[in-house]
């Protein structure tokens, strides 16, 4: 089974490049984030096309997430159980016994606003999600644009960009808070090489080029799927191609 999760900044804006990479790929699972779309705008007919099943929920101009899948969905959440539905950010499913949480987390915009608290609280959230909803024994991946590189490998100037929102002492914190509930790196599982990257910020130049990259987007996976990830990789295809994504897909195979 492979899932792939993909912060496409503007679905329809993207369109052509993720349905050629889902032509090229077949992936059975694609999770996407920023998808900037209100939902009664979805384009679902282009999916159906394709032979996707979907889930999503969105809104106009900011954030939205998305579930594409190949096979049946079920048990379709979108949002934590108290959160304001003009924050879609949260979208979890079931699919051939998997549980799929795709998340867009907050970037958080300076260390010292309260864009940042709110990421933070979003973690801690987040966390009282997955207490609530399932246990560290369930297979459950936890995929997405998580707007945090967890490590000093994980970004291409690690003195010069600590303290970034993205790569922060505090964020660290809580993300190793909700790691501890049972999720395994599956990119590190595969990969322990520095450099390795899934976003390059529109406005350095040639940023891919000369590769100042973040590794912000995730798949994490309880016990039982990791043991049973044979890879996960990142294809920076994607963010070769004219009129790209800032951030590139990233893909795991599972024996599931």
């Amino acid at each position: 089974m492979i899932v792939a999760s993909f912060n496409v900044n503007s679905l329809r804006a993207r369109m052509p490049i993720v349905l050629d990479w889902l032509n090229e790929k077949r992936p059975d699972v694609l999770c996407v984030q920023e998808t900037k779309v209100q939902d009664k705008d979805f384009p679902a007919e282009v999916f159906d096309e394709a032979g996707y099943n979907y889930a999503f929920a969105g809104q106009k101009s900011y954030n939205g997430v998305a579930i594409l899948t190949k096979s049946g969905i079920a048990d379709v959440q979108a949002g934590f159980d108290d959160e304001p539905k003009d924050q879609p950010r949260l979208i979890k499913a079931e699919i051939n016994g998997m549980i799929i949480v795709n998340t867009y987390i907050p970037q958080g915009y300076l260390p010292e606003s309260e864009k940042f608290q709110y990421k933070l609280e979003w973690f801690r959230r987040l966390y009282r999600f997955l207490e609530e909803h399932f246990k560290p024994t369930d297979p459950v991946l936890w995929v997405g644009d998580l707007n945090i590189a967890p490590e000093a490998i994980d970004v291409y100037d690690p003195e010069g960009l600590l303290g970034n929102v993205c790569y922060h002492p505090d964020v660290h914190k809580e993300l190793k808070n909700v790691m501890n509930w049972g999720f395994v790196d599956a990119f590190r599982l595969h990969c322990k090489e520095q450099g390795q990257y899934t976003f390059w910020d529109y406005r350095p130049i040639n940023a891919v080029k000369r590769n100042l990259g973040w590794r912000l987007d995730h798949i994490m996976a309880t016990k039982p799927l990791a043991e049973k990830c044979a890879a996960c990789y990142i294809d920076k295809a994607p963010r070769l191609l004219p009129r790209p994504s800032d951030h590139t897909p990233i893909v795991a195979e599972l024996d599931w």
